[in-house]
């Protein structure tokens, strides 16, 4: 089953950039830059955390580190390499630009250089495809969510991998609402939106990101308190980006037995799996499956349908899409 896995095309839909940063290249990244350099048992706690609050302070400890071009191409080529050996063929991945212009003050457009360098060298020597989301940080605001989505739309034409943008960080700060208007530019200037809903806050917040128009949300962990949410999401088939080292990392979710992933599935949503930060949850794409199958009993079948979903719900083109699910239907 671990081969079938492996070997099973998907898509990895909620990924973060910065949290695919292991300490080891933490520091590395350091070395490069700090007149005092961590040592490897320092970076290793900087991952430490009790909740979701030391969560995104250990994210954005991790964040600092990366300062050039080189930088990021460092990060994303080592996350290239590790989709490619769990069989993912696409990855849609989120960049924390906010944090860039909210707590560096400096401009994203030379770092994203560096990116776009390994992307292009993921494609052509691992097969691999990545789409990038401009991620903006809720409680940042919405003046800083305007500077991300906007510098999202104006490099779409030159770099038609920037696919959509999306809001992160605090719900419990910051609900979707006051994101409305910027949603609607985003979706005038040809951008796919995404949003992390339901993650730290009740059902109220999934409802919010679907009022503003999001089309595929992050975590979406708290709708199996609201019948009524369930239903329009398995009637739209709205896309869900399930992580569940994730909420059990952050304490968003207890238990593992307390998770909906399998209620879910089991109701006709739209589940994808999904590592979001796997360096901070000490997990992977390949693992969340194995988790699906070993603690919630999917079958094989089971896993080719989540792979499916992926590929569905992935912002790739049509034809891409019928060329991947006929890879996944024709694995044995």
């Amino acid at each position: 089953m671990d081969s079938f896995i492996r070997r099973l095309p998907k898509a990895e839909l909620h990924l973060h950039l910065e949290g695919t940063v292991t300490p080891e290249t933490l520091v590395e990244l350091s070395a490069r830059h700090d007149t005092a350099p961590l040592s490897l048992d320092q970076a290793c706690a900087l991952f430490h955390y009790t909740d979701f609050t030391g969560f995104l302070l250990a994210f954005k400890a991790v964040t600092e580190h990366l300062r050039t071009a080189d930088d990021y191409e460092l990060a994303a080529w080592r996350m290239a390499e590790r989709l490619a050996r769990q069989g993912v063929v696409h990855a849609e991945v989120y960049v924390s630009v906010g944090v860039v212009y909210y707590w560096r003050r400096c401009e994203f457009e030379p770092l994203f250089y560096g990116m776009e360098r390994a992307r292009a060298r993921a494609e052509s020597e691992l097969g691999l495809t990545l789409y990038w989301i401009f991620d903006a940080v809720r409680h940042f605001g919405v003046e800083e969510a305007a500077r991300v989505f906007r510098k999202a739309a104006e490099l779409r034409p030159r770099f038609p991998s920037i696919v959509g943008i999306g809001i992160g960080g605090d719900e419990r700060r910051t609900a979707a609402e006051p994101f409305r208007d910027l949603y609607a530019e985003a979706r005038e200037a040809g951008l796919r939106l995404t949003a992390h809903a339901g993650e730290t806050v009740g059902p109220e917040g999934i409802w919010g990101a679907l009022n503003i128009g999001a089309e595929r949300l992050g975590h979406a962990l708290s709708a199996i308190h609201d019948p009524e949410l369930l239903a329009i999401l398995a009637e739209r088939q709205t896309p869900l980006e399930i992580c569940v080292s994730s909420n059990l990392k952050t304490g968003c979710c207890p238990r593992l037995e307390d998770h909906p992933l399998r209620r879910y599935f089991d109701s006709g949503l739209m589940v994808t799996l999904a590592s979001d930060d796997p360096a901070l949850f000490l997990s992977d794409l390949e693992g969340e499956y194995r988790l699906a199958r070993e603690h919630f009993a999917f079958t094989a079948e089971h896993l080719r349908e989540l792979a499916a979903n992926s590929i569905e719900a992935s912002f790739l083109s049509p034809e891409s899409k019928v060329t991947l699910l006929r890879r996944i239907e024709s694995l044995e």
